[in-house]
């Protein structure tokens, strides 16, 4: 049953997201019936290049495992399994993709951003505490507690986060208007960049002390 009812939330996610393709798609409209990445060019274009009609087969289209649970034994307690253009060479030039996250108790999927895409995510099992704040100047928070079988939708390029602050495990499925839509997390990529950001820098950016900058990369 639970199983049924995944493969069902699934559907409705991709049947929405293709119905609003046209409309409010990240990627470039479609001009043919479909563009399977041909993995083998060295061709280097906005997306992927089109290996030859005479050789796609189902196997194309196909991806298999969203059932299965990620490994949320991490720091943050939570795990991201995506569906998108490098699962699936079929999704290439289609706008769209799928991800399925899960959440330990008290689990974080931190603030990040996905810059090339729309995310629509349902939950299919536990609580979640969502969120994401507006573009400057506002940098407005919009929160919301969601049970099973609640919907929110997190806009293109906005800073967003889910929280499990449950006991209990939560799943999530998330559709996005991008075979690609990419992804930076908040904290990775200012703390975390190779190289590092000056700590001058960051002090001044977060109004702190070099030594707490320092200790927070440490941690990345």
């Amino acid at each position: 049953m639970a199983v049924r009812a995944f493969l069902l939330a699934s559907a409705l996610l991709l049947a929405l997201l293709s119905c609003s393709h046209h409309a409010t798609a990240s990627d470039p409209s479609l001009l043919q019936d479909f563009c399977v990445v041909d993995k083998a060019s060295k061709v280097r274009v906005n997306g992927f290049p089109c290996k030859d009609a005479k050789d796609v087969d189902a196997g194309d289209f196909f991806f298999s495992g969203l059932h299965l649970p990620g490994n949320t034994t991490n720091k943050q307690g939570s795990a991201v399994t995506p569906v998108n253009v490098a699962q699936i060479a079929g999704l290439n030039t289609l706008g769209i993709s799928l991800a399925r996250i899960d959440y330990a108790p008290y689990g974080l999927n931190p603030p990040h951003t996905h810059p090339h895409g729309t995310e629509i995510l349902t939950v299919l099992e536990g609580s979640l505490y969502v969120g994401f704040v507006t573009s400057n100047p506002e940098n407005k928070l919009f929160t919301k507690v969601l049970n099973k079988g609640d919907v929110f939708v997190f806009p293109e390029g906005l800073i967003h986060f889910q929280f499990n602050y449950g006991t209990k495990n939560a799943v999530a499925l998330a559709g996005l208007s991008s075979q690609n839509p990419g992804v930076i997390t908040i904290a990775n990529a200012v703390f975390g960049s190779k190289p590092s950001i000056s700590d001058d820098i960051l002090a001044k950016a977060f109004q702190v002390d070099k030594m707490t900058v320092d200790r927070i990369q440490a941690q990345f």
